[in-house]
Protein backbone atom coordinates (compact mmCIF):
# COMPACT_ATOMS: atom_id res chain seq x y z
CA UNK A 1 0.00 0.00 0.00
CA UNK A 2 1.23 3.15 -0.78
CA UNK A 3 2.00 6.48 1.04
CA UNK A 4 -0.86 9.05 1.08
CA UNK A 5 0.61 12.42 -0.49
CA UNK A 6 -0.81 14.39 2.08
CA UNK A 7 0.72 14.52 5.83
CA UNK A 8 -1.52 13.44 8.74
CA UNK A 9 -2.50 16.24 11.14
CA UNK A 10 0.58 15.00 13.87
CA UNK A 11 3.25 15.01 10.79
CA UNK A 12 1.89 18.52 9.73
CA UNK A 13 1.76 20.28 13.38
CA UNK A 14 5.07 19.24 13.77
CA UNK A 15 6.38 20.23 10.61
CA UNK A 16 5.22 23.79 10.86
CA UNK A 17 6.51 23.96 14.93
CA UNK A 18 9.98 22.76 13.73
CA UNK A 19 9.53 25.72 11.32
CA UNK A 20 8.27 27.83 13.19
CA UNK A 21 5.23 28.61 10.88
CA UNK A 22 2.35 27.94 13.77
CA UNK A 23 2.42 31.87 14.20
CA UNK A 24 0.76 32.29 10.58
CA UNK A 25 -3.28 32.08 10.55
CA UNK A 26 -3.46 30.45 7.11
CA UNK A 27 -0.75 27.73 9.00
CA UNK A 28 -3.71 26.76 11.56
CA UNK A 29 -6.36 26.32 8.49
CA UNK A 30 -3.87 23.58 6.78
CA UNK A 31 -4.01 21.98 10.04
CA UNK A 32 -7.81 22.58 10.62
CA UNK A 33 -8.29 21.04 7.35
CA UNK A 34 -5.96 18.24 7.76
CA UNK A 35 -7.34 16.68 11.19
CA UNK A 36 -11.12 17.43 9.53
CA UNK A 37 -10.02 14.93 6.59
CA UNK A 38 -8.61 12.30 9.33
CA UNK A 39 -11.89 12.65 10.85
CA UNK A 40 -14.11 12.14 7.57
CA UNK A 41 -14.52 8.61 8.17
CA UNK A 42 -16.40 8.54 11.94
CA UNK A 43 -18.64 11.75 11.50
CA UNK A 44 -21.85 11.78 9.52
CA UNK A 45 -21.96 13.53 6.07
CA UNK A 46 -23.98 16.21 7.33
CA UNK A 47 -21.60 17.09 10.00
CA UNK A 48 -18.71 16.87 7.92
CA UNK A 49 -20.41 18.75 5.60
CA UNK A 50 -20.94 21.61 8.36
CA UNK A 51 -17.70 21.19 9.64
CA UNK A 52 -16.32 22.10 5.94
CA UNK A 53 -18.60 24.97 5.37
CA UNK A 54 -17.22 26.52 8.47
CA UNK A 55 -13.80 25.89 8.08
CA UNK A 56 -14.52 27.99 4.65
CA UNK A 57 -16.10 30.43 6.32
CA UNK A 58 -13.29 31.25 8.30
CA UNK A 59 -11.27 30.84 5.72
CA UNK A 60 -12.96 33.41 4.02
CA UNK A 61 -13.01 35.71 6.99
CA UNK A 62 -9.39 35.66 7.39
CA UNK A 63 -9.47 38.05 3.75
CA UNK A 64 -9.02 41.14 5.68
CA UNK A 65 -5.92 39.84 7.50
CA UNK A 66 -4.36 39.74 3.97
CA UNK A 67 -5.03 43.15 3.38
CA UNK A 68 -1.59 45.83 3.15
CA UNK A 69 0.39 42.91 4.17
CA UNK A 70 1.15 41.14 0.70
CA UNK A 71 5.20 42.24 0.52
CA UNK A 72 4.82 40.11 4.05
CA UNK A 73 3.31 37.21 3.28
CA UNK A 74 4.71 37.02 -0.16
CA UNK A 75 7.69 38.25 -0.28
CA UNK A 76 8.67 37.91 3.03
CA UNK A 77 9.39 42.03 4.11
CA UNK A 78 7.45 42.43 7.48
CA UNK A 79 5.74 45.01 8.83
CA UNK A 80 3.08 45.38 11.88
CA UNK A 81 -0.08 45.67 10.63
CA UNK A 82 -2.49 48.48 12.51
CA UNK A 83 -4.84 46.35 12.77
CA UNK A 84 -3.40 43.64 14.71
CA UNK A 85 -2.34 43.25 18.70
CA UNK A 86 1.05 44.94 19.08
CA UNK A 87 4.46 43.29 18.91
CA UNK A 88 5.01 41.56 21.99
CA UNK A 89 7.59 43.33 24.10
CA UNK A 90 6.72 46.47 22.25
CA UNK A 91 5.57 49.95 24.49
CA UNK A 92 2.05 48.92 23.17
CA UNK A 93 1.97 45.74 24.67
CA UNK A 94 -0.65 44.59 27.50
Amino acid sequence: MSRSPLPNSRELSRYLEARGELGKPWMWHLLRLAKLRESKDTLPPEEYMRRLQEAHADLMRLGEFWRGRESEVFGGAYTPSTVLEPLPGSADDR
